[in-house]
Protein backbone atom coordinates (compact mmCIF):
# COMPACT_ATOMS: atom_id res chain seq x y z
CA UNK A 1 0.00 0.00 0.00
CA UNK A 2 1.26 3.15 -0.87
CA UNK A 3 0.54 6.72 -0.33
CA UNK A 4 0.84 9.32 -3.33
CA UNK A 5 0.29 13.11 -3.98
CA UNK A 6 -0.38 13.71 -7.74
CA UNK A 7 -0.48 16.81 -9.24
CA UNK A 8 -4.28 17.87 -8.29
CA UNK A 9 -3.10 18.07 -4.65
CA UNK A 10 -4.68 15.74 -3.35
CA UNK A 11 -3.65 11.80 -1.84
CA UNK A 12 -4.82 8.73 -3.07
CA UNK A 13 -4.18 5.60 -1.54
CA UNK A 14 -3.03 2.92 -3.95
CA UNK A 15 -2.88 -0.65 -3.61
CA UNK A 16 -1.27 -3.72 -5.45
CA UNK A 17 -3.21 -6.43 -6.52
CA UNK A 18 -2.41 -9.71 -4.63
CA UNK A 19 -0.08 -12.03 -6.69
CA UNK A 20 -1.79 -14.74 -5.19
CA UNK A 21 -5.11 -13.86 -7.37
CA UNK A 22 -5.75 -12.94 -10.85
CA UNK A 23 -9.18 -11.50 -12.26
CA UNK A 24 -11.22 -13.64 -14.43
CA UNK A 25 -14.26 -12.40 -15.00
CA UNK A 26 -15.21 -8.51 -14.50
CA UNK A 27 -19.15 -8.25 -13.73
CA UNK A 28 -19.70 -4.94 -12.33
CA UNK A 29 -23.23 -5.44 -11.64
CA UNK A 30 -25.30 -4.21 -8.60
CA UNK A 31 -26.34 -6.81 -6.35
CA UNK A 32 -28.50 -7.48 -2.95
CA UNK A 33 -26.61 -8.47 -0.26
CA UNK A 34 -27.36 -10.34 3.13
CA UNK A 35 -26.50 -10.19 6.67
CA UNK A 36 -26.73 -12.33 9.55
CA UNK A 37 -26.34 -9.34 11.55
CA UNK A 38 -27.30 -6.04 10.81
CA UNK A 39 -24.01 -3.57 10.29
CA UNK A 40 -24.21 -0.88 13.04
CA UNK A 41 -23.41 1.59 10.43
CA UNK A 42 -25.55 2.21 7.67
CA UNK A 43 -22.49 4.06 5.55
CA UNK A 44 -19.51 2.02 6.76
CA UNK A 45 -20.70 -1.75 6.19
CA UNK A 46 -18.83 -4.64 6.91
CA UNK A 47 -18.66 -7.68 4.37
CA UNK A 48 -22.25 -9.31 3.83
CA UNK A 49 -22.50 -13.18 4.46
CA UNK A 50 -24.60 -13.61 1.34
CA UNK A 51 -24.16 -12.28 -2.14
CA UNK A 52 -28.15 -12.40 -4.31
CA UNK A 53 -26.85 -11.95 -8.04
CA UNK A 54 -29.75 -12.46 -10.26
CA UNK A 55 -30.96 -16.06 -9.58
CA UNK A 56 -27.61 -16.90 -7.45
CA UNK A 57 -27.11 -17.03 -4.59
CA UNK A 58 -23.64 -16.95 -2.99
CA UNK A 59 -22.97 -17.57 0.74
CA UNK A 60 -20.06 -15.94 2.24
CA UNK A 61 -17.31 -18.43 4.08
CA UNK A 62 -14.20 -15.87 4.49
CA UNK A 63 -13.20 -12.46 4.24
CA UNK A 64 -9.93 -12.23 2.59
CA UNK A 65 -9.19 -8.58 2.59
CA UNK A 66 -10.62 -5.60 2.72
CA UNK A 67 -9.70 -1.92 2.05
CA UNK A 68 -11.80 1.64 1.42
CA UNK A 69 -11.03 4.24 -1.19
CA UNK A 70 -12.43 7.64 0.07
CA UNK A 71 -10.73 9.84 -2.66
CA UNK A 72 -12.95 12.30 -3.68
CA UNK A 73 -13.37 12.26 -8.07
CA UNK A 74 -14.61 15.27 -10.97
CA UNK A 75 -15.67 18.00 -9.55
CA UNK A 76 -16.57 16.79 -5.78
CA UNK A 77 -12.02 16.91 -6.03
CA UNK A 78 -11.80 20.45 -6.71
CA UNK A 79 -14.67 21.99 -4.10
CA UNK A 80 -12.35 21.53 -1.02
CA UNK A 81 -9.66 23.13 0.55
CA UNK A 82 -6.48 21.47 0.71
CA UNK A 83 -6.67 20.73 4.85
CA UNK A 84 -9.75 19.93 4.89
CA UNK A 85 -9.66 17.45 1.71
CA UNK A 86 -6.69 15.59 3.73
CA UNK A 87 -9.22 14.69 6.43
CA UNK A 88 -11.73 13.68 4.16
CA UNK A 89 -9.39 11.30 2.26
CA UNK A 90 -8.66 9.66 5.59
CA UNK A 91 -12.49 9.76 6.89
CA UNK A 92 -14.39 10.20 4.05
CA UNK A 93 -17.28 12.39 2.96
CA UNK A 94 -20.68 12.00 3.50
CA UNK A 95 -21.99 9.81 0.07
CA UNK A 96 -18.35 9.60 -0.96
CA UNK A 97 -16.20 6.57 -1.13
CA UNK A 98 -15.94 2.49 -1.33
CA UNK A 99 -15.46 -0.45 0.59
CA UNK A 100 -14.05 -3.41 -1.21
CA UNK A 101 -13.91 -6.97 0.16
CA UNK A 102 -12.26 -9.89 -1.68
CA UNK A 103 -13.76 -13.34 -0.35
CA UNK A 104 -14.36 -16.79 -0.48
CA UNK A 105 -17.61 -18.12 -1.07
CA UNK A 106 -19.24 -21.69 0.10
CA UNK A 107 -17.82 -22.95 -3.86
CA UNK A 108 -14.44 -21.67 -3.26
CA UNK A 109 -15.24 -19.36 -5.95
CA UNK A 110 -13.11 -15.50 -5.29
CA UNK A 111 -14.81 -12.37 -5.81
CA UNK A 112 -14.20 -8.93 -5.46
CA UNK A 113 -17.48 -6.78 -4.17
CA UNK A 114 -17.86 -3.24 -3.00
CA UNK A 115 -20.34 -0.77 -1.10
CA UNK A 116 -20.35 2.64 -2.69
CA UNK A 117 -21.64 5.45 -0.54
CA UNK A 118 -22.56 7.51 -3.17
CA UNK A 119 -26.45 8.06 -3.08
CA UNK A 120 -28.54 7.87 -6.39
CA UNK A 121 -30.51 10.67 -5.51
CA UNK A 122 -32.63 12.64 -2.72
CA UNK A 123 -34.79 9.56 -2.60
CA UNK A 124 -32.26 6.85 -2.34
CA UNK A 125 -29.50 8.05 -0.09
CA UNK A 126 -28.38 4.76 1.24
CA UNK A 127 -25.49 3.43 -0.92
CA UNK A 128 -25.63 0.19 -2.98
CA UNK A 129 -23.33 -3.05 -3.33
CA UNK A 130 -21.70 -4.16 -6.88
CA UNK A 131 -20.03 -7.73 -7.27
CA UNK A 132 -17.12 -6.70 -9.07
CA UNK A 133 -15.30 -9.29 -10.27
CA UNK A 134 -14.88 -12.90 -10.36
CA UNK A 135 -11.00 -13.74 -9.68
CA UNK A 136 -9.05 -17.08 -9.36
CA UNK A 137 -6.17 -17.49 -7.18
CA UNK A 138 -2.76 -19.13 -8.91
CA UNK A 139 -0.90 -21.93 -7.42
CA UNK A 140 2.25 -21.27 -5.70
CA UNK A 141 5.00 -21.49 -7.73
Amino acid sequence: MQLVRPVSGCFILVRRMSPDYRPVRFIDVEVDVGFDRSPALLKKPGAPNTIFWGQTRLRVEEVISEWFDTSRRGDMARNMQDAHLRVAEKRGSWGVGRFFFRVRTQDDRFFDLYFDRAPKGAGDRKGHWFLWRELERRDPE
